[in-house]
This record gives structure tokens, C-alpha cells and sequence, in this order.
């Protein structure tokens, strides 16, 4: 399939390789120029703008940063991609934006999908992401063996915005699993266990989380590259936040974990993984 794909950043250009190993022709685009270049080698045809990325494919995928970036880069692709194109926008958004591009899409004679992911960057270099989807279904049934190419776990969730509220989900559960594990290490420390002995007791039982096994790693080795960055969380949080809210819903975790974020944000951390949460903690 002639897939062109936009953002080649932390978990783009992963599952931009991915595609290319299953057999799809890829052209690659990304405001940052060098970024795209690094696909070359793996078999990726590189466009200088959007325009050019777009017009002859089959298939549109995106996975840029924000909701204004998705916006602006539909603007774009969708003066110039051709009738009855699938877009595919896999950056975790708005829901409420994902149900005006459908609109905006139907109008252009081209179809449209939500399908965030989770995983982080491990699952997309292993080419194992769980990927939720909204949309039509069978729009979504045309593309399954382009979501085989970059996940294990597909899901088609219902209309356009659920695939997007499907991931906020997702993300509400994160954010009270992440600062459990925090506060359990800021607890261990304090009463002078041994992390790494005080971990391996417990991450088999029932407090055994992938946020437990993904964070404590890169914590104990003092890692703290983004795999999923700080910034790009407090995103997903306010969008949730912001969804729970017109709905009359309190979500107290969710709700103090964001803070908590941001305030590591006003720090200097927001370029960091999301697993130097233990700052908020060891430095307060």
C-alpha cells in the first residue's frame, strides 16, 4: 500500500520502519527535515511538504505533538490529498477535534480515522502498540494491515472520537499508576530498603504494573530520556481533564497527578520521561 506518513519524531519513525518491513511504500514527512532523512536508509522516499507527502498515497497516517498541530496539518492534507483516501490520525488528541476532521474529511470525498496508540516507544520499535480506533468500520476493516504492521493489539472501538476517548481512558489509568509507583519508591527510601530488592518483591505479585517494570528500570539506572515525554502527558491529562469536566465528572487522581506534572514542566523537565515524575517527589 502507498502510505505517506507525517511526524517521523520518538514513536513515528519506528512504526514508520515497521511499515517498510511489512511491505508498504512509505513517504515520510517532518517539519524537521533531518529527522525524515534518517528513513532513507530503511526504504522511505523523503517529501519537502506536506503537499508532495500526500498526493499520491492510499493511506495518510499522522503522529505529530498537539491538537493545534493535528489541526494545522489536516488544513494541509486535505487541500491536496486525492478522493477516497484513508487519513489516519494516530497522535493521542482532542475527541472533539477527531469528530470535525471526519466532517471535514466526508466533504473532501476522503475517510477518516482516530486511532491513537499506547505502548510508548518500546512498542513502537517492537511493533507491538495497542492501537485504538474510531471511525467507520469499514474503513477501519480496509486498513487492518496497516495497524498489523504497527501493533499486536487492534481494537475498534465505535464512532469517530472513540478511539481518542478510548486512549483518554487509557491515560487516567496511567497517571494514578505512574505516581503509585513513585510514591512507593519515595516510600521505600525514606524506611532504607534496598529499591532494587524491595522491587523485586513486589513486582510479581499484586501490585505488578507495566508502569512498574517500564519506570523503575530507568529510574535505578538514573535514566531519564523521554520515551514519552513530560510535556506531551500534561497534554494528554488536560485533554481528559477538559473531556471529564463537560461531562460534570471529578476525577481527583487525575487531577493532582497533573499538577504534579506541570509542575515539573515549570521546572525544566518537560523534555524528560515521563518516569522522572520521581523528581516531584525526591526534590520537594
Amino acid at each position: 500500500m502507498q502510505i505517506a506518513f507525517i511526524g517521523t519524531g520518538v514513536m513515528g519513525a519506528p512504526m514508520c520502519r515497521n511499515l517498510l518491513k511489512h511491505g508498504h511504500e512509505l513517504t515520510v514527512y517532518n517539519r524537521t527535515t533531518a529527522k525524515a532523512q534518517a528513513l532513507i536508509g530503511d526504504g522511505a522516499k523523503v517529501a519537502l511538504d506536506i503537499a508532495q507527502c500526500v498526493k499520491d498515497a492510499n493511506v495518510v497516517i499522522t503522529m505529530v505533538g498537539y491538537p493545534k498541530d493535528v489541526s494545522e496539518v489536516y488544513d494541509k492534507v486535505l487541500e491536496s490529498v486525492k478522493p477516497k483516501t484513508v487519513l489516519i490520525d494516530m497522535t493521542t488528541s482532542s475527541p472533539k477535534l477527531a469528530i470535525e476532521l471526519a466532517q471535514k474529511a466526508k466533504e473532501k470525498d476522503v475517510y477518516m480515522l482516530d486511532a491513537p496508540v499506547s505502548g510508548g516507544d518500546i512498542g513502537a520499535i517492537n511493533g507491538t502498540l495497542t492501537i485504538m480506533v474510531g471511525g467507520k468500520r469499514e474503513v477501519f476493516d480496509s486498513v487492518h494491515s496497516v495497524f498489523e504492521a504497527m501493533g499486536t493489539t487492534i481494537n475498534y472501538i465505535g464512532d469517530h472520537g472513540s478511539g481518542q476517548h478510548c486512549k483518554m481512558a487509557n491515560q487516567i489509568a496511567i497517571a494514578g499508576a505512574i505516581a503509585g509507583v513513585m510514591e512507593m519508591i519515595t516510600y521505600g527510601q525514606r524506611v532504607n530498603l534496598d529499591i532494587e530488592t524491595m522491587l523485586k518483591a513486589v513486582s510479581k505479585g499484586s501490585a505488578a504494573s507495566a508502569q512498574m517494570e517500564s519506570t523503575t528500570k530507568k529510574i535505578l539506572a538514573n535514566d531519564y530520556r523521554p520515551g514519552f515525554y513530560i510535556k506531551h502527558f500534561i497534554k494528554d491529562m488536560q485533554i481528559a481533564e477538559a473531556e471529564a469536566q463537560r461531562r460534570h465528572l471529578v476525577l481527583p487522581i487525575l487531577s493532582q497527578v497533573l499538577k504534579e506534572f506541570e509542575e515539573l514542566e515549570d521546572r525544566g523537565y518537560g523534555d524528560l520521561g515521563t518516569q522522572a515524575l520521581i523528581k516531584y517527589y525526591l526534590e520537594s
